[in-house]
């Protein structure tokens, strides 16, 4: 029976066109790539980086020498100091040569009255009449006395205690290295006050000799600080300017090494309870945190050396000639008992 309707074949050969008839070939499928670059890839750059900031960390002598010219002239024109720099260090033993020398001087009536106190207890009963008596018995200039051997004396400990201090602490800090320093902040302060102290001493030591004498003595034995030096020495010889060292190693060097840790820690509690760093603060309010933290700490420190501080007045004002240092201690508390080593704390 012949086909009714044609072929597919025949009518394509019929109609040429554009249009097919068959079944369209199926679409090629096509991969969804992933958007996922590794980061080798993405940050290709990566190994350059380190390679550059190992070779920068290593700087050549001259390139140091560069950058110490360029610190230098920095200074010059924005009149900062450098941390640990020559002129760090000289600016701190100028500054503890002005604070100590006129603080010290600045309360030599107080000191004049303490002193007193502590080697006669029965003397004054309290600082007004103790000045009133002194006032007018010796005018204005009594109550001052001693002020020399004191400023003196205690420009020249200032100087080497806080330029000693900020030496040894970056000495120390170097030999520790930086994260041990770092945790054991403390114990570093500690050692590097005591060695800073140490040396002070020596320098104080002459000075407070001539000042204790010339407070504790009335009328004082010399008129001027470098008259106590001459009228010692040519006693006692050089040696006695110095028989009251070792108490007063007793009571500087706990003094110190309270003073500076106690500072230290105190400041970093208070900025520690602040909103900012201490950075974003300016010089009013930084000053004041330090005389908060210096004032506290100076509350402390003089607790904790004030027995050695009576034992210094005692044998400058009392200890015989050739008496050697134990007995001599031994003799003065056997005198005062433990609470004669407390006189005059509140004063001081």
């Amino acid at each position: 029976m012949a086909q009714l309707f044609p072929t597919t074949a025949i009518l394509q050969d019929a109609f040429p066109s554009q249009v097919s008839f068959a079944r369209p070939a199926p679409a090629p499928s096509t991969v969804q790539k992933s958007t996922y670059v590794s980061p080798s890839r993405r940050f290709s750059a990566w190994s350059a980086v380190d390679d550059v900031r190992a070779k920068a960390g290593v700087l050549s002598s001259e390139a140091q020498k560069e950058i110490a010219k360029a610190s230098s002239a920095a200074q010059a024109k924005t009149g900062q100091i450098e941390l640990y720099s020559t002129k760090y260090y000289a600016a701190c033993t100028f500054g503890g040569l002005i604070a100590c020398g006129l603080t010290h001087t600045a309360v030599t009536p107080l000191d004049l009255v303490k002193c007193r106190r502590q080697v006669d207890p029965k003397m004054y009963r309290g600082n007004v009449e103790a000045w009133g008596k002194i006032g007018r018995a010796e005018g204005m200039r009594g109550i001052f006395t001693g002020w020399a051997p004191t400023f003196f004396g205690y420009s020249a400990q200032g100087a080497f205690k806080y330029g000693g201090y900020e030496f040894f602490k970056k000495f120390y800090s170097d030999l520790a290295g930086e994260d041990a320093a770092y945790r054991y902040k403390t114990a570093l302060y500690l050692t590097a006050s005591a060695s800073a102290e140490l040396i002070a001493d020596v320098a104080l030591c002459p000075f407070e000799a001539v000042k204790v004498r010339m407070q504790t003595t009335i009328p004082p034995f010399a008129s001027s600080t470098f008259g106590g030096i001459s009228v010692i020495t040519s006693k006692e010889g050089t040696a006695g300017l110095y028989k009251g060292l070792y108490p007063l190693w007793g009571r500087q060097i706990p003094y110190t090494m309270m003073k500076f840790a106690s500072f230290e820690t105190i400041v970093e509690a208070i900025y520690g309870q602040m909103p900012k760093s201490k950075s974003e603060y300016g010089k009013g309010v930084q000053t004041g945190v330090s005389f908060a933290g210096g004032y506290l700490a100076g509350i402390l420190c003089a607790i904790v050396s004030h027995p050695a501080d009576v034992m210094v007045s005692k044998l400058n004002a009392n200890r015989q000639p050739g008496e050697a240092f134990g007995p001599a201690t031994s003799r003065i508390y056997k005198d005062i008992g433990f609470s004669g080593l407390w006189n005059g704390l509140v004063i001081r």
